[in-house]
């Protein structure tokens, strides 16, 4: 048996993470960036990164097909990081090859000056 923790460790280790800075330079430079927001309705609800879309973490698997494509450079946000670490990994296993999770999550986006709404 593993415990939560060492699940994430292990997701950690099999996939890219990204920081929020990264991605907003990126998204300041006009590059194609799906950020795809994984936390719960409540979160989102109470703010999220401007430049994020909504699919939460339980339905992820069942709508991310029909909003972005396979091939999109995708990066996966949730509050701190670990839950897009594990959807990350499940992405990959789909077939998304240009995945990566936010390190920090929205802690981080917001603490770096990242564009918030909601």
């Amino acid at each position: 048996m593993k415990t939560a923790q060492q699940l994430i460790a292990e997701a950690k280790a099999q996939i890219t993470e990204v920081t929020a800075r990264e991605v907003q330079d990126a998204l300041a430079r006009g590059e194609a960036v799906e950020l795809i927001d994984i936390r719960e309705q409540n979160e989102w609800s109470l703010g999220h990164a401007k430049p994020a879309q909504y699919i939460g973490r339980g339905v992820l698997e069942n709508q991310i097909e029909a909003k972005v494509p396979r091939d999109a450079r995708v990066v996966l946000m949730c509050a701190s990081g670990n839950r897009s670490a594990l959807a990350a990994v499940t992405l990959r296993e789909m077939g998304y090859a240009n995945v990566a999770s936010l390190a920090g999550g929205f802690r981080d986006w917001v603490a770096s000056g990242g564009e918030v709404a909601g």
